[in-house]
């Protein structure tokens, strides 16, 4: 398993420079000049020259690449050019908002999902798995915007259940609750076709009618060996939807004023801050790639057959 590991981490370093590349060029593909955007609509032409040599636009573009790679290795993501505050450190403020919806939002969905999931798959072609089907498909269905503004004026407006803004999310998850069930409901409705997908195809197999053939409980047949031989692609779509959460949801965190990292992004992207865009693009990006390799991992861990495969095909 270490040395498995070990391949992986380095099969990540070209994924790494590739991300650092691409988060290096947007700073070219934003429309506009960042060093007037800096000095401001009134700025002279020599004011606008003298800032663009302080950033170092005035050197070649591999001059600004190595310069870019040096500062990534030392932690250096910039300044912004809004308020002049260091990108990691806004990143670093923005970040436990962020992490505390994504959590919270993955609890809402894997228990939607594992319920209608297994309630669907157990009770295979009966009106509770059409009913249970119908909510699935509708919930992926219906935009995240739509679901997030029905909510907040359903719980928040009329109801006063909820608070309708995130105000006070750093000292209380209250707040939080309805955006992040907002994000969930979506994210539990495909969690839950995966799930009865998977169950009914492990449910099928020979081993199980064996494991009923000895006389075993229909809870343990399904905990112990259903679920458990069904995780790879239920693991999946829980890693890869935590990731997404984690690298901002833009559209609920305005919704809700959710003050986190897509919130953060967005703003950026409207100020034209490209040290911003810049460093949020290199974060989101990495997150994606590490959760990516503990996908990885998990799948070796759950299948060590897909360890040995996976070996002798990088032998």
């Amino acid at each position: 398993m270490f040395e498995y590991t070990l391949r992986r981490l380095v099969g990540t370093i070209p994924v790494i420079l590739g991300i650092l590349l691409i988060a290096f060029v947007v700073l070219y593909l934003v429309p506009g000049d960042p060093a007037a955007t800096l000095a401001g609509p009134r700025a002279s032409p020599e004011d606008i020259a003298r800032i663009a040599k302080e950033m170092g636009l005035d050197r070649s573009l591999p001059e600004r690449f190595a310069n870019y790679l040096s500062r990534m290795v030392h932690g250096d993501l910039g300044r912004s050019v809004v308020d002049d505050r260091p990108v990691l450190t806004s990143i670093c403020e923005k970040v436990p908002y962020t992490l505390k919806l994504a959590v919270m939002a993955m609890v809402f969905s894997i228990l939607i999902g594992l319920t209608a999931g297994i309630v669907s798959a157990i009770h295979r072609g009966s009106l509770l798995d059409r009913a249970t089907t119908l909510l699935a498909v509708t919930g992926i269905s219906v935009p995240v915007f739509l679901s997030g503004l029905i909510l907040l004026y359903l719980l928040a407006g009329k109801l006063k259940w909820f608070p309708t803004s995130a105000f006070g999310a750093e000292h209380s998850l209250w707040p939080l609750i309805l955006p992040a069930f907002t994000l969930g409901i979506r994210s539990g409705a495909f969690l839950a076709r995966i799930v009865r997908s998977s169950l009914i195809e492990v449910l099928n197999q020979d081993y199980i009618r064996t494991a009923r053939a000895k006389g075993l409980s229909p809870a343990r047949i399904l905990l112990r060996h259903a679920l458990t031989n069904a995780l790879i692609p239920i693991v999946t779509v829980v890693a890869l939807d935590f990731s997404s959460f984690l690298n901002g949801s833009v559209i609920v965190e305005t919704i809700f004023e959710v003050p986190g990292l897509g919130r953060f992004a967005m703003d950026a992207i409207l100020k034209r801050d490209y040290p911003v865009i810049q460093g949020v693009v290199l974060f989101s990006a990495l997150i994606f790639v590490f959760v990516n390799l503990l996908i990885d991992l998990v799948y070796a861990w759950i299948n060590p057959r897909i360890r040995e495969e996976m070996m002798g095909g990088t032998a």
